[in-house]
């Protein structure tokens, strides 16, 4: 990623500042200079209430800890995913695109005061201890949650390597708060997995969107097609549920690589350079083979930016529960202090003009939350090979496999709808 000047011309498409702190795509942020007259009544006031914390708090406070403050004040003040970076938070940043970090492995926000769990990363301490989407962390360790900054609480939550820290987490559904106990640990976060279902039917889980994510995909299916007949998949499920986002350009890249012409994606805002549209390429990776898309209320952004754009195109059916809803894209200005601000400068919208802030991607097939379980049969029924003396199959073909077969999809109940999908949608077609 490259640093120009005291600016840094980043998109950010990622859910909110976390654990995972994710960037997009390159633009360059233009300062646009003040129409208006500067307000002088509002800084006499500043200035006056300066003076008076100075001259009267309890304790003596030095400019720089006001001012920076005063900072973080107005950018927590306009909406949850504006916030001032310090020196540390701007390098965390910068390491969390690159997919290895330190931390407990959430994607997190801000709401009532609390600090909301978007959506655990796959495979992370997190993930094993048992937090959801959606959970509200008011207590880390011993410290209340509440009146802390979304920075102040990632700075507790990121630590050494190896260290301990007790989550206070209030869950819908559970009569009392629960205790976590995380131990922290380098998180390095695989972007893209995959596998084959049953012959000609392939498996994509895009955890998140990184630099290499686009690269990553492309392996993916191609390794999927040679473990298939004739080189060419049937169909491919694309996984993105609790996927947070990451970077634009991943996730521009991700749809072009299903689409073969058309908009992925185009954003608004006032100044000039926050006002860009992304289109597909001649190429289509499965040559027009069906997909299905899983999405849930923890795919965010990025996740839905992909998600958006197949819909519209029709090239995908969406499958599963409405999405996340993030649909404004933060700019990243570096200070000449080695921090910067992440600021909101515009939305998002899907090529038939969506806008999905707040909204979310809406499923084509809408699924509940719940799992697959296989039940031993009591009672089994008699057929014609079960009775005495009965004629025998002289059909020359091979004779019947008798036993359990393993199913490829274990438990996931939205998986196995969306593979059984495809199958129809390839009986349909032939």
């Amino acid at each position: 990623m490259n640093f120009v000047g005291k600016t840094l011309p980043v998109l950010l498409v990622g859910a909110v500042l976390g654990i995972l702190l994710s960037v997009g795509g390159t633009v360059l942020a233009e300062k646009e200079s003040s129409k208006s007259s500067l307000p002088l009544e509002d800084l006499k006031a500043f200035s006056e209430v300066f003076g008076q914390i100075k001259a009267s708090y309890v304790e003596d406070v030095s400019d720089h800890d006001l001012l920076e403050s005063a900072i973080k004040g107005m950018l927590t003040g306009l909406d949850p995913h504006s916030t001032y970076l310090d020196k540390k938070a701007f390098k965390d940043l910068r390491e969390g695109t690159r997919g290895e970090f330190g931390g407990l492995g959430i994607e997190v926000g801000m709401e009532d005061g609390f600090v909301k769990v978007i959506t655990p990363i796959d495979d992370t301490p997190a993930f094993k201890a048992g937090v959801e989407a959606g959970d509200l962390v008011i207590r880390l360790d011993e410290k209340p949650v509440k009146g802390m900054t979304l920075s102040d609480a990632v700075k507790i939550m990121r630590g050494k390597p190896g260290t301990d820290i007790l989550l206070t987490i209030i869950r819908e559904g559970e009569p009392k708060p629960l205790k976590l106990t995380i131990t922290r640990a380098v998180i390095k976060v695989v972007s893209v997995k995959n596998r084959i279902l049953e012959p000609g039917y392939g498996y994509v889980r895009i955890a998140s969107f990184q630099t290499r994510t686009g690269a990553n995909l492309h392996e993916a299916i191609s390794e999927l097609k040679k473990q298939s007949e004739n080189s060419e998949l049937k169909g491919l499920v694309l996984d993105l549920r609790n996927n947070p986002g990451g970077l634009l350009n991943a996730a521009v890249s991700v749809s072009d690589s299903f689409l073969d012409s058309g908009l992925i994606v185009y954003t608004e805002g006032r100044i000039e350079h926050s006002k860009m549209n992304f289109k597909a390429g001649p190429d289509d990776m499965l040559k027009g083979a069906p997909i299905v898309v899983l999405i849930n209320g923890g795919s965010a952004s990025a996740s839905e930016i992909v998600a958006g754009a197949l819909q519209d195109h029709k090239r995908a059916v969406i499958m599963g529960q409405q999405s996340f809803g993030k649909g404004s894209v933060q700019t990243i200005l570096e200070n000449n202090k080695g921090g910067a601000i992440k600021l909101t400068t515009a939305r998002y919208f899907t090529p038939s003009g969506r806008s999905i802030q707040a909204e979310g991607i809406t499923p084509d097939i809408t699924l509940s939350a719940v799992k697959l379980q296989q039940l031993d049969d009591e009672f089994v029924a008699i057929k014609e090979k079960d009775l005495s003396k009965h004629l025998v199959n002289t059909d020359d073909s091979e004779e019947e496999k008798v036993g359990k077969v393993e199913k490829p999809v274990g438990n996931d109940y939205p998986l196995h709808e969306a593979l059984n999908l495809l199958k129809g949608i390839n009986i349909l077609r032939k």
